[in-house]
């Protein structure tokens, strides 16, 4: 075989309403570690589990603006500089995150096997998911386009199915052409479909080269590519980043690749994936793939477990104690708890659109905010004050920033704290505090090898994250869309 270039394409895009409490809008399950087996985020592991392929580059990761700092940072801890990170100024569903990162492959490498991945999926068998890429590559280098359908192993209702023109056998590693799509069955459709080996659950990955993709999408959805080439004509590059131009991003039309392109096209071509796949869409899925106890309960956190089974208990911060308790999903956070029946927990999105349309905080975010240089939590608040934990990672500094409400007090818990207020420059080690006066200019900066832990006391008329104006920002979080 003929040298080539796979570089993943990582789509990082999520609301995190199906895994509330634990994820949440300002922080989508692909960037937790679900499993029990690694403490790597689901993100993390889309890059892991392909490490070995050959002729792998770094990844293009697509992601919106919010989630920018999270991405960059857990490519960093497991050493990947990514190729790009692209910035869509809301999510346009998955046709344009690859067409956008379909050209921008072309800037790096002349025709790239494009390798498309969602950042939340659990594949168990690596060798047999890299087996199947390699098989892809033929396919794909003969101008298909190719998808990877599971085959199933029971009669699912939460996944699309396609059906291919021949019967799909794992061991042959063989690819059909596509013959169609099917939505989500009802339970009856589904049994059905197990039983002809032409069905397969809809993965949502793909491999294809770079022009192949562009010119089928051009083809069948033009106004898709003619969106995303202009919304990146400017170049607006960040740091590690790539913002895309709002306004012209904007005209492009919310639709999936499936829709797009793999319903119409001619060149698809689907292989058989059976590599302990799951799409991690519930608790309930979740649990399923969890390392369980003798009582088949999944335990996490300070938990006890008297006469329960077949459940999954996860705490955070506080005790749970359960007692006779069956199929049940249990998660404790520090400012949610939730309780849901095993087979009602792919509604838990009800839950969170109700928090949502209601302006509940806790359906969007967590107490827990993270940030380029570390992480806020709110303790404690009411109409006039509150009180945060405020990590700050080794060598990291806040933006130089002044309020206009609010006035804030900083005592050091751990670590070693530079305080810059009104160009006035002290440090503070443990036990020390200071005083930053509404409208003054100050910064925090941690100058050691250790995080930065201190607390932070505000008061004032306003308490909202948006009363801050920034002079000087290493993040580049002055910039004004």
């Amino acid at each position: 075989m003929s040298e080539f270039s796979i570089i993943p394409v990582i789509l990082c895009g999520g609301s995190g309403s199906r895994l509330w409490p634990l994820s949440r809008k300002s922080f989508p399950k692909q960037f937790l570690s679900i499993s029990s087996e690694t403490n790597k985020s689901l993100l993390q592991n889309t890059y892991q589990r392909i490490k070995n392929l050959k002729g792998l580059k770094e990844p293009i990761l697509i992601c919106n603006e919010e989630h920018r700092f999270i991405v960059a940072e857990q490519m960093r801890e497991i050493n990947i500089k990514p190729r790009s990170i692209l910035l869509e100024p809301f999510g346009r569903n998955t046709a344009p995150a690859v067409t956008l990162a379909a050209i921008k492959s072309l800037e790096f490498e002349n025709d790239a096997h494009l390798l498309v991945l969602s950042s939340d999926h659990i594949i168990e068998d690596e060798e047999q998911f890299i087996k199947i890429i390699n098989a892809g590559i033929e396919y794909a280098n003969n101008g298909r386009l190719v998808t990877f359908g599971v085959i199933p192993d029971e009669p699912a209702t939460g996944y699309g199915y396609i059906k291919s023109d021949g019967p799909l056998e794992e061991s042959e590693l063989k690819g059909y052409k596509i013959d169609g799509f099917l939505e989500k069955p009802d339970l009856i459709t589904a049994n059905e479909l197990i039983k002809d080996k032409r069905y397969t659950w809809n993965s949502g990955m793909f491999l294809f080269k770079a022009n192949t993709i562009l010119n089928e999408i051009k083809n069948f959805a033009p106004e898709v590519f003619n969106a995303c080439e202009k919304s990146l004509e400017e170049k607006l590059l960040d740091l590690d980043f790539q913002r895309l131009n709002q306004d012209l991003f904007n005209k492009c039309p919310n639709i999936s690749i499936d829709v797009a392109v793999m319903e119409k096209t001619d060149k698809g071509t689907v292989l058989p994936l059976r590599a302990n796949w799951t799409d991690i869409g519930s608790w309930n899925a979740v649990w399923k793939i969890s390392k369980k106890d003798e009582s088949n309960n999944f335990i996490k956190g300070n938990v006890i477990a008297k006469n329960s089974n077949n459940c999954y208990f996860r705490g955070e911060k506080r005790l749970i104690a359960a007692l006779g308790l069956k199929n049940l999903i249990v998660i404790e956070t520090s400012d949610a708890i939730l309780v849901a029946d095993k087979s009602q927990s792919q509604q838990v999105k009800n839950i969170v659109n109700y928090l949502k349309e209601k302006g509940i905080r806790e359906g969007q975010e967590h107490k827990e905010i993270y940030r380029p240089w570390g992480s806020y939590e709110s303790i404690v608040e009411e109409a006039r004050w509150k009180v945060k934990i405020i990590n700050v990672k080794p060598g990291e500094k806040l933006s130089l920033q002044m309020h206009h409400h609010r006035s804030e007090h900083w005592i050091v818990v751990s670590g070693t704290a530079n305080i810059e207020i009104d160009e006035k420059e002290t440090t503070l080690h443990e036990n020390q505090s200071s005083y930053i006066p509404i409208g003054s200019k100050h910064r925090l900066s941690n100058p050691g090898k250790i995080p930065l832990k201190l607390i932070e006391v505000q008061s004032g008329a306003y308490l909202g994250e948006d009363d801050i104006q920034r002079f000087e920002d290493n993040y580049g979080r002055i910039y004004k869309k």
